[in-house]
């Protein structure tokens, strides 16, 4: 048996774990663009001088060796041959194989405005090639614009504050992190940011990018008129699925692959997981789907029961902040109670005994049980406390033998 997975970073690297546990001689090969392992949700702070290349990986350092992995790194992808079953590769290299897993994640998009596609100094930030332009670009200027408050955005932005440059972030939702937090917690970080010279801009979008002679950036027009100066641009503006290399309508591609709850496509022997599948918005969902995936190419049946992929944790200026479900409540029908004082901020959205979001910000604590009540929607009714003091000893119990049991 032989088994290639396309990508090296979370899902790939869970799927090649999991095979090697459950096959302990077939053959393992992984292609990949990227020559290192590396977190893409660390970038900013190897940007900002925190963290080496090395120190942004989250495996052991003899990883493949351990393993029995192939490696193949630096190299691209051209085509998936079905009907071979193999992959091509640049220089037409083929790597036949008998299971074949999809994890080669997604790629910065750039919006469709004036300028920016065309500008240099116009960066974005996905990999660890963007990461290291937009370090050493961040030695010699004094002004950036980030395109976009989400977290991306943030990381970017966080990055270049390190380095002393002043940042314009612009922001075309009502508030920073809009799908992540709500406007009290996004106010937190705001003025955090806001106290390290940036300046933020919400509810506007960016009109045009301002070049020079030469093409480079030296500004940008905002949708209201206001044209504010920069030296470089970071597009933290959203992402798309790498699947430029499926070239075969077999594989269905609906936004992301199209998977099932074994992560197999709509190919036989073919499998997808991590952001290229769309349907995993969060790097622990990216590795459940990899560890199913290695089961199911392995003979080993198995299903993807937890999809929960709206859980978003952060941490900026030593402020940490988790959030679960939904932000706002939709309507009136929801009850919605809150805990804001000694800079702590607690709030619970709740309808008819059911947690359907939930944000923990200064204090996180117990943020894990809420996790598993919103994700599983347990009806929560008959317990009788504040519900900011619930914990997992409210639905664990122990039997007469002694035994815990769940409730």
């Amino acid at each position: 048996m032989k088994y290639v997975i396309i990508g090296a970073s979370a899902a790939a690297l869970s799927a090649a774990k999991t095979l090697r546990e459950l096959d302990k001689y077939s053959q393992i090969v992984m292609l990949s663009k990227d020559q290192n392992i590396y977190s893409r949700c660390l970038l900013h702070h190897y940007i900002g001088g925190e963290r080496s290349l090395e120190e942004l990986s989250f495996v052991e350092e003899d990883f493949m060796e351990r393993y029995n992995i192939r490696w193949i790194k630096g190299i691209n992808v051209r085509n998936i041959d079905i009907k071979n079953k193999c992959v091509e590769l640049q220089g037409w290299y083929k790597e036949f194989y008998d299971k074949l897993l999809i994890a080669s994640g997604s790629y910065a998009a750039i919006p469709p405005i004036k300028n920016l596609k065309e500008g240099n100094e116009v960066y974005t930030l996905r990999d660890i090639e963007d990461a290291k332009v937009i370090k050493e670009q961040s030695k010699d200027v004094k002004k950036a614009l980030v395109i976009g408050a989400g977290l991306v955005g943030i990381d970017a932005t966080m990055g270049l504050i390190e380095n002393g440059v002043k940042v314009e972030l612009v922001e075309m939702g009502e508030r920073i992190l809009p799908l992540q937090l709500d406007k009290r917690a996004a106010k937190t970080y705001e003025d955090l940011l806001r106290s390290h010279n940036v300046r933020i801009s919400t509810g506007i979008g960016v009109a045009e990018a301002i070049l020079n002679r030469a093409g480079n950036v030296k500004g940008a027009k905002l949708t209201n008129g206001e044209e504010i100066e920069c030296d470089i641009i970071v597009v933290a503006a959203g992402v798309r699925p790498n699947v430029s290399f499926i070239n075969d309508e077999e594989i269905k591609i609906d936004r992301g692959i199209v998977v099932n709850n074994r992560c197999e496509t709509t190919v036989k022997d073919i499998y997808a997981a991590g952001d290229v599948t769309f349907t995993a918005p969060i790097w622990p969902i990216a590795v459940k789907q990899g560890k199913v995936a290695a089961c199911n190419m392995a003979g080993r049946e198995e299903n993807l029961e937890d999809k929960f992929g709206l859980k978003n944790s952060m941490n900026f200026f030593n402020v940490p902040t988790v959030s679960l479900g939904m932000v706002e409540p939709e309507d009136s029908s929801y009850t919605v109670e809150i805990v804001d004082k000694n800079n702590l901020y607690k709030k619970i959205i709740h309808k008819d005994g059911i947690i359907y979001g939930a944000i923990f910000q200064g204090d996180i604590s117990y943020c894990g049980v809420f996790t598993e009540l919103i994700k599983n929607k347990i009806n929560i009714s008959s317990l009788k406390k504040d519900l900011f003091e619930i914990s997992f000893s409210d639905f664990f119990h122990i039997k007469e033998n002694g035994e815990f049991s769940y409730n």
